[in-house]
C-alpha cells in the first residue's frame, strides 16, 4: 500500500439550482450561489488524523461525502490508496468506513448486535467471520453490556459506539468521521479522543478524516488541521500554523487568502 493514504487534488462540487420546482430534470444553466466545494487539494498519510474544521456550510461534509463515494464531484480527482474516487468506486467503499453525527439507519427495534450481523452481511462478512469481527469490536468499544438491548433503548454516546463499529465492521484503513463527539458529555468524549488517537490511529494505523467544531479536540487530536470557508481550504497544517488563522469565534475569515505555504500538496 502506498504511504499516501489520500490523495485530492482541484476537487470541486457544485449543487445545480433548478429553474423550477416542477422540471425537476432542467438545471439551471448557470448555478446559482457558491459551489460546496471548490479547488480542495491536501493530502494524508498513513496512520493520520485530519481534523476539519469550519463554520457551518463551508463544505465539511460535503466533502466526506465525495470521499465516501456517497456523491460524485464536479471536477478534480481524489484516490484513496491509489484508487480512482470515481473510476473503482467499488474498491474505494471497502476501503472507507464512514460514522455520521446523527446515526439513523440503525433498526430500533432490533439489539445492537442484531444491527451489526445486518450491516456485516451488507459488507459481505460471512456469518462466521461477522460473529468474530462483532466480537472483537465489543472489547474494542467497551460495548459488550448493552449490545443485547434494543438500539431504541441506547444513550447518545451508546449510538455514537454503534455507528463506529458499524464503520468498523469490514476494517477499512480510512475512517470518515462526522462530528462523533457531538452531544456527547466530556467523559464520553474523551473516551472517543482517546480511542481515535491512540487505538485506531497509532495502534491500528488507521487514517482518520474527523470534521469538528470542538477547537480543542482539534488540537488535542489531530496530526493534521484543515480549516475550511466557503467551500475552500483557506488553511492546512499542524495546530500552530492552522491557529494563527482562526477568527473570534474559531473559523477563518471568509476574505482569508489562501495560505500556500501551509498545504502539503500530493
Amino acid at each position: 500500500m502506498s504511504d499516501i493514504a489520500i490523495k485530492v487534488h482541484k476537487l470541486s462540487k457544485d449543487f445545480h439550482a433548478l429553474r423550477h420546482p416542477w422540471k425537476i430534470l432542467v438545471p439551471r444553466r448557470k448555478p446559482q450561489g457558491k459551489p460546496a466545494l471548490h479547488d480542495v487539494t491536501f493530502s494524508l498519510k498513513c496512520g493520520e488524523i485530519l481534523g476539519v474544521i469550519g463554520s457551518n456550510g463551508a463544505g465539511k461534509t460535503t466533502l466526506l461525502k465525495v470521499l465516501s463515494t456517497l456523491i460524485v464531484p464536479t471536477s478534480g480527482f481524489a484516490e484513496v490508496f491509489g484508487l480512482d474516487l470515481i473510476q473503482q468506486a467499488n474498491l474505494v467503499r471497502r476501503r472507507v468506513g464512514w460514522c455520521l453525527d446523527t446515526e439513523r439507519s440503525f433498526y430500533f427495534r432490533l439489539s445492537g448486535m442484531q444491527n451489526l450481523e445486518f450491516f456485516a452481511t451488507l459488507n459481505g462478512l460471512r456469518n462466521r467471520d461477522a460473529k468474530a469481527r462483532i466480537q472483537e469490536l465489543q472489547g474494542l468499544l467497551g460495548i459488550k453490556d448493552e449490545i443485547k438491548k434494543p438500539f431504541g433503548t441506547y444513550s447518545w454516546g451508546m449510538r455514537q459506539k454503534l455507528g463506529l463499529a458499524r464503520a468498523l465492521l469490514a476494517d477499512p484503513p480510512v475512517i470518515l468521521l462526522d462530528e462523533p463527539t457531538k452531544s456527547l458529555d466530556p467523559i464520553a468524549a474523551d473516551e472517543f479522543r482517546e480511542l481515535f488517537r491512540n487505538i485506531l490511529a497509532k495502534k491500528l494505523s488507521k487514517t482518520l478524516l474527523l470534521v469538528t467544531h470542538n477547537l480543542d479536540e482539534a488540537r488535542d487530536c489531530c496530526d493534521q488541521i484543515a480549516l475550511m470557508t466557503q467551500g475552500r481550504i483557506s488553511c492546512f497544517g499542524r495546530w500552530p500554523q492552522v491557529s494563527e488563522h482562526i477568527g473570534k469565534w474559531g473559523f477563518a475569515d471568509p476574505d482569508l487568502e489562501f495560505c500556500a505555504e501551509a498545504i502539503r500538496l500530493p
